[in-house]
């Protein structure tokens, strides 16, 4: 897994009773935030900064992300936030998590010299500041839909707007990596799964195309399979959820509030490929994944731009189907509540099939709702180049850009694995922020 992912190192930081002086963005300003936490991350020199960006994700622990100092080091106050779910999926509701946002744009919004405020949406980051910003913009009434998992209630009302959104590398949603992720092969959800699978399902079965040495070729026809098959497993799921909070709400089930839901399985449980039952994880070939669906800018290692077909150079690794096999590596653990509001969504196929506005956790359909711009800058070394691309010709807003940066890892570090030559992709940091930078500057 980590020769494809950069995850961010989860530093543990100690919180006093109010934050630590002091003021650079080398050594950062640690901030109380009700139960979220924060990190203030200010220039070392320069002008005071006039713009703020806020950078926070569902469950990762973003306080050391490397936008708070990059994003700093060029000139803007940054504040890394941890949301009151950090680590702890399990308990998740999406909806509530939105109040945390809403206090790091507030005291972004209160400190001086600030006058614009943008959001900053790596991976779940992005179906995050996202549908935040499509609720501040157009209340409750885009959340509380009848056609929603779940729905949000006033307390997300009156949230104050950012003036912008930087997507990077963002996915179209937690759910939609779920039901992609999901193994279909599985004949049921007890836990521990049975050894017993559906044959002609199984991705690991070099039958259906698996290659245990390299990258692997799955047929048109099984993949159409394969995506109507986990669909079906994720409409099961929801159902048996919903039936089970129905049971609860009569007061005929074992619990009155919530109960344990383990998916055997279930696919990544974090934000890498490590676990996943998707297929362009072991075939790198499959163009509505990998590649662009027309020419699109790309930011060469060299600074320089091109307009072309980008096609990921995304490295397949076979081994990572041992880890999806393991309880740790390959299983899923949240509760009935979390699961139908962060992981959850509905949907015929798992490829172009998805009910994304089924779900809030969805930056595919909050997007479609957005007025402010937006940038969507996608990682040339992972697999959301073409689900980055869909967000952006989504999106609704009049200003908005999408660009590709060569050789990047979805943790904005340069692929190893991907390289033909010695440093071919050494500058993907430094070009991804670079240009978020000049975007920032030229509109605010």
């Amino acid at each position: 897994m980590k020769k494809h992912v950069a995850l961010f190192a989860a530093l543990a930081f100690v919180f006093g009773l109010g934050p630590v002086a002091v003021q650079a963005q080398s050594a950062p300003t640690y901030i109380p935030m009700g139960p979220a936490q924060g990190a203030l991350y200010r220039p070392d020199k320069g002008p005071a900064p006039h713009v703020g960006v806020l950078v926070m994700h569902r469950t990762a622990n973003y306080l050391n992300h490397p936008a708070c100092t990059q994003l700093s080091q060029r000139g803007f106050l940054v504040l890394c936030m941890n949301s009151r779910y950090v680590g702890n999926e399990e308990m998740v509701r999406f909806e509530t998590m939105m109040l945390d946002v809403k206090a790091g744009v507030q005291y972004l919004r209160a400190q001086p010299g600030i006058t614009k405020v943008l959001l900053f949406g790596h991976s779940g980051g992005g179906p995050t500041m996202s549908f935040y910003q499509a609720v501040a913009e157009n209340g409750t009434g885009y959340c509380n839909k009848p056609t929603k998992l779940v729905r949000c209630t006033d307390e997300l009302a009156g949230m104050p707007p950012a003036d912008g959104i930087i997507f990077a590398d963002s996915h179209p949603g937690n759910p939609a990596n779920v039901i992609r992720g999901l193994n279909p092969s599985v004949t049921s959800e007890a836990d521990p799964p049975s050894n017993k699978v559906i044959a002609d399902l199984d991705p690991f079965d070099p039958k259906n195309g698996f290659n245990p040495n390299g990258s692997s070729h799955y047929s048109a026809e099984f993949q159409k399979r394969y995506y109507a098959a986990q669909a079906r497993r994720m409409n099961d799921l929801i159902k048996s959820a919903q039936d089970k909070l129905a049971k609860m709400a009569q007061g005929s089930y074992g619990y009155p509030d919530d109960d344990v839901m383990p998916i055997p399985r279930g696919g990544n449980p974090g934000a890498g490929p490590g676990a996943s039952a998707a297929l362009f994880y072991y075939d790198s070939n499959i163009a509505e994944i990998f590649d662009t669906a027309r020419p699109e800018k790309l930011i060469r290692n060299d600074g320089t731009i091109v307009t072309q077909v980008v096609k990921s150079v995304y490295v397949a690794d076979p081994g990572l189907a041992k880890i999806h096999l393991t309880f740790g590596g390959g299983s899923k653990l949240l509760s009935l509540r979390s699961f139908l509001s962060a992981n959850a969504t509905r949907g015929t196929n798992s490829l172009d099939g998805i009910d994304d506005c089924s779900s809030n956790n969805s930056t595919v359909c909050a997007v479609q709702s957005i007025s402010v711009p937006e940038l969507f800058m996608a990682m040339g070394a992972f697999a959301f180049v073409r689900d980055v691309e869909h967000e952006y010709d989504l999106a609704i807003t009049k200003d908005k850009d999408y660009a590709v940066v060569e050789g990047a890892n979805h943790g904005f570090t340069p692929c190893i694995p991907c390289q033909t030559t010695p440093n071919q992709y050494s500058n993907t940091m430094k070009n991804l922020f670079d240009y978020a930078a000049a975007w920032i500057n030229k509109r605010y």
